[in-house]
């Protein structure tokens, strides 16, 4: 007796479909909120008025480089300089876009969106998506992650057209984000040299260009990450358990 044909799965309702970006999206609305908060109530702290956070958060959405924005437009620095260094803070987005080139949709506005709305957080969540995904999951992965950063934007740059003084240290919250990113880095790879890199990069910068020194830094390590042949971990032996396997004894 023959067993009965398998049945195909149904192919889930678009309902499912806009959970499933919900679910994917609220990791990265736990830490897109404070830091959007952070960023909103620094840019109107700066003197912009509120709803200028709010357009910066809907045009650039850049993250890191719009918190570099913050200090370079109260020092009334040109529009060229704080372009450039947009440009060079946000490279790293041209190899985010080539290695999911297979996975864009075919539609032009979903594809365009999508290349707009690309920052590290959403990469990391599209790239766990099979290759067959709906343009519409896709799209709604982008789209929560930039409303969950504009909802901080809002409530930050509510927040400081209201305080009637400054919040100390309030400036430092990106750079401890890094900090702990750098940290994690290290546990997940065991490896120290992005730290040495970095190091190596800002002291050349700082003695030869102080006073672009972050900008000439972050340049060199781009350079430096292009430069350097990529590794990976040898693989692991495993067993049929799933567990590595014992190394094997010598019987000389």
């Amino acid at each position: 007796m023959q067993p009965p044909p398998p049945t195909l799965a149904p192919t889930p309702a678009p309902q499912t479909r806009h959970l499933s970006a919900l679910v994917l999206s609220v990791p990265v609305a736990m830490g897109y909120i404070p830091l959007g908060t952070v960023f909103g109530f620094l840019f109107v702290q700066a003197g912009a008025p509120w709803w200028l956070a709010v357009v910066a958060s809907s045009v650039v959405f850049a993250g890191a480089a719009q918190f570099m924005m913050v200090p370079m437009l109260a020092a009334g620095l040109p529009l060229a300089t704080i372009a450039l260094a947009t440009l060079v803070v946000n490279l790293r987005h041209i190899f985010y876009g080539l290695s999911l080139l297979h996975k864009l949709p075919a539609q032009p506005w979903a594809r365009w969106y999508l290349v707009f709305a690309l920052t590290d957080e959403t990469y990391s969540v599209l790239t766990t998506l099979p290759a067959d995904t709906p343009a519409r999951q896709m799209v709604g992965v982008a789209l929560l992650n930039q409303g969950w950063w504009l909802l901080g934007t809002l409530l930050g740059a509510v927040i400081g057209a209201q305080a009637q003084v400054g919040w100390v240290g309030l400036d430092f919250a990106l750079a401890a984000l890094f900090a702990v990113l750098a940290v994690e880095q290290w546990r997940s790879a065991h490896s120290t040299a992005p730290l040495w890199v970095a190091v190596v990069s800002y002291g050349v910068a700082l003695a030869v260009l102080p006073q672009q020194a972050l900008l000439v830094a972050i340049g060199l390590c781009v350079l430096t990450a292009l430069a350097l042949p990529e590794t990976k971990p040898a693989p692991e032996n495993h067993n049929v358990s799933g567990h590595p396997a014992p190394a094997a004894k010598d019987r000389t």
